[in-house]
């Protein structure tokens, strides 16, 4: 994921409480197991950092199982690790975008994807606190691909558009169920970026920049 979103500008537009010890932007390469900011709600929103990748209660440590930074929207409701979360403890991330790889013979290909209109992504999330220090922890929601990405990939982050940032929030009552489907073949925008971004030690906004081959150049 890349965000370049000004942290006093995302609070404002989610009218959420910032927390003091937010991750910086712009970060153009934030990768698995690194701090991201989250929106959530009790008594009221909050803009608050938190793990990307989701450690259920019975991991002794933070490698004792899979790395769970995505979580299937159409078995979470049913999976030990995430069935609880999903009912109880979902969130918002809001980005300027993520990365997919296309997978060849030859290579894996990165694509940067973004809002068309411009506006910050808003991803559907479940989270949870881990351990004696209750750090908190995150999972993106996926669903099928819609038309844009099924040539490039078969899963797509969970999108989530302003009027539903309630319902998922659980603001509204119960129902978040609806909204767990592809984003419209209209809201995402993509396009290749450098195969530099393969590196998790990557950074800098080249990063999102279109890729230009060689021939084109």
């Amino acid at each position: 994921m890349a965000n370049t979103l000004p942290t006093d500008s995302v609070a404002r537009l989610f009218s959420a409480t910032p927390a003091n010890d937010l991750p910086p932007v712009p970060d153009y390469n934030i990768c698995p197991t690194q701090s991201v900011a989250v929106v959530t709600a009790d008594a009221g929103r909050r803009l608050r950092p938190m793990r990307w990748g989701f450690l259920p209660h019975w991991y002794k440590s933070p490698t004792d199982g899979p790395l769970l930074i995505n979580a299937r929207s159409e078995t979470v409701a049913e999976k030990p690790a995430f069935r609880s979360a999903v009912r109880e403890r979902r969130c918002l991330v809001p980005v300027s975008g993520f990365y997919e790889w296309h997978r060849t013979k030859e290579a894996r290909l990165p694509w940067f994807a973004q809002r068309s209109d411009g506006e910050p992504l808003v991803l559907g999330g479940i989270w949870q606190d881990w351990g004696e220090e209750r750090q908190p922890t995150l999972a993106i929601l996926t669903t099928e691909a819609n038309a844009g990405m099924a040539p490039i990939h078969n899963r797509l982050p969970l999108v989530i558009e302003p009027a539903d940032w309630g319902l998922w929030l659980g603001e509204q009552g119960h129902g978040a169920a609806v909204l767990m489907k592809p984003a419209g073949d209209d809201v995402l925008a993509l396009h290749r970026v450098s195969t530099a971004v393969n590196s998790n030690r990557a950074e800098g906004p080249e990063l999102i920049e279109p890729y230009i081959e060689p021939s084109e150049a």
